[in-house]
């Protein structure tokens, strides 16, 4: 049972970062692209370069996503998610105190948390890399 709890909680993360990923770099599913990114990061004070910027988070949670949704090189696809969670709170909820319903960085927190535990206890059986430890 413990590995289809490792799967559930790779699909639901790891498929929810891919999304964001797909957002910002392509637009879809809503999102603002690129282009809408780059200068929202820019109005927030991220300059210069906020088109850059908007290509590395991207790329790092689409990577990230696919590498921790599929179980291979998970540790990497955690560092990938953490490392942009950190800059979500360091740039945008931090200032808001913890809580989510004040715009803080309760969620970012637990993301990070689920992510390096998963990475510390392995991906699973149902993944494309298992290794029984």
């Amino acid at each position: 049972m413990a590995d289809i709890g490792l799967l559930i909680i790779r699909l639901v993360i790891g498929l929810t970062f891919v999304g964001h990923g797909m957002q910002k770099l392509f637009g879809w599913f809503g999102g603002p692209g690129i282009t809408g990114m780059g200068q929202w990061l820019e109005s927030i004070g991220i300059k210069p370069g906020g088109k850059y910027w908007a290509i590395y988070a991207g790329v790092f949670e689409l990577v990230g996503g696919i590498l921790f949704t599929v179980g291979y090189l998970t540790w990497l696809g955690a560092a990938l998610i953490v490392i942009i969670m950190i800059d979500a709170i360091v740039t945008v909820h931090g200032k808001n105190g913890y809580w989510a319903d004040k715009g803080g960085f309760e969620y970012n927190f637990v993301l990070i948390a689920v992510t390096i535990g998963v990475a510390l206890t392995g991906p699973g059986q149902y993944s494309l890399f298992y290794h029984p430890y």
